[in-house]
């Protein structure tokens, strides 16, 4: 990541898309309303907590760290929403 700005946008950009494909599983997929919820509740922690994480980093490394667990749970999104898809 080349800055906090850059960081925040690509966090920001992850929930989002996170939150939009669940709300279109619950349109097209009533019956994974709650599996997709669930995924939604735990976006908007991650959002939270990781924002909480960065306005504490002080840091290169933090923000590394944060950058890093960006990363593996943004495989860890695609993983679910595509077994709410299945």
């Amino acid at each position: 990541m080349a800055n906090k700005r850059t960081l925040k946008k690509s966090i920001n950009s992850l929930v989002f898309d996170v939150i939009d494909e669940c709300i279109y599983i619950q349109e097209v997929h009533p019956d994974k309303f709650e599996a997709s919820e669930k995924l939604i509740d735990n976006a908007v922690d991650y959002y939270n907590n990781t924002l909480s994480k960065m306005n504490a980093s002080k840091s290169k490394a933090d923000f590394r760290q944060v950058a890093n667990e960006l990363e593996e749970k943004a495989v860890f999104f695609v993983d679910e929403l595509n077994s709410l898809n299945a």
